[in-house]
């Protein structure tokens, strides 16, 4: 007699620690398309809300060295908020080419949660996410994402709320 299997979602490295560090959280498959050289998420179609959705942006400093921003998807960076925060004079975009060997993750699978796990990088969280509660970040892999509440997930990443939005 054969066992049906469970069509259950295997688990990235980024839910293992969530699981691990009992951080409840829902797993969410994002449908991606190409878009030049970098896969990209299709959020059109999916029923959430854009600005719950986080992109977690990998910036460098000469005082800190990498540093990671993380803020909605449908707003833009603001890299001098960005270098006041993490202490530096000014940040910039770690280039694409180095992305993966500066955090583990290539382009469109960062996450805060296997960036810190690995790095300790400091990590520093829009402040919508505080307000909103509910977040949703990449759990590591191209179209793979949790979400979990964003206090739960700057305690586990040692993060900061601050402003990080382009105005």
């Amino acid at each position: 007699m054969s066992k049906k299997k469970d069509k259950k979602i295997h688990k990235t490295l980024v839910e293992q620690i969530l699981d691990k560090n009992k951080i409840n959280y829902q797993q969410i498959i994002f449908p991606t398309y190409q878009k030049n050289d970098v896969a990209q998420l299709d959020v059109s179609h999916t029923g959430y809300d854009e600005g719950h959705i986080y992109k977690t942006l990998v910036l460098t400093g000469k005082t800190t060295g990498p540093v990671v921003g993380v803020v909605p998807i449908n707003t833009h960076l603001d890299e001098k908020k960005l270098a006041k925060a993490s202490g530096n004079k000014k940040v910039s975009m770690v280039p694409l080419k180095d992305l993966l060997k500066t955090t583990g993750y290539e382009h469109g699978a960062n996450t805060p949660i296997g960036i810190w796990e690995k790095y300790k990088y400091p990590i520093y969280i829009d402040t919508r996410a505080e307000e909103q509660g509910e977040i949703i970040v990449s759990s590591g892999q191209i179209g793979r994402s949790v979400q979990l509440n964003a206090t739960d997930m700057k305690t586990l990443v040692h993060g900061t709320f601050t402003d990080l939005e382009e105005k």
